[in-house]
């Protein structure tokens, strides 16, 4: 069973909407593409615990986007 992911993305104005639901394959593409940074706010019923946090404290995320950017400090 895959986990739904939601993430905050900036709008106009400042403003954040929630993007998803995303199952765990397109969050890590979106890492991929840098949609999703360390600082992003991801939410998940299961991981989380219905708490939005920043990527960099999910550890498999933060894992995977230290791998396909290794010359940026965290």
């Amino acid at each position: 069973m895959s986990t739904d992911w939601f993430f905050l993305k900036k709008g106009w104005f400042g403003k954040a909407r929630a993007v998803g639901p995303l199952n765990e394959p397109d969050l890590l593409v979106r890492i991929e593409r840098g949609e999703i940074a360390p600082e992003t706010l991801l939410q998940s019923e299961s991981k989380t615990r219905g708490r939005w946090i920043p990527m960099n404290r999910v550890g498999p995320a933060f894992k995977h986007w230290k791998k396909q950017h290794p010359e940026t400090p965290a």
